[in-house]
């Protein structure tokens, strides 16, 4: 399950950071959250293993 929550926010955020540069009023904002979700769905498998390794 976290897999596929975490596949959905690394594949959604590069969607969000090329997106954002056909949307001209917003191309900061839109490309910070892709990059903000590309982190986060890289981020939360390496932690939860890290976590994981320590048990």
């Amino acid at each position: 399950m976290m897999f596929i929550v975490c596949l959905i926010l690394f594949v959604g955020g590069i969607i969000l950071m090329g997106l954002s540069f056909s949307l001209v009023p917003f191309q900061a904002l839109f490309f910070i959250l892709g990059l903000l979700a590309v982190c986060v769905g890289l981020g939360i498998p390496i932690h939860a293993s890290r976590h994981s390794l320590r048990k």
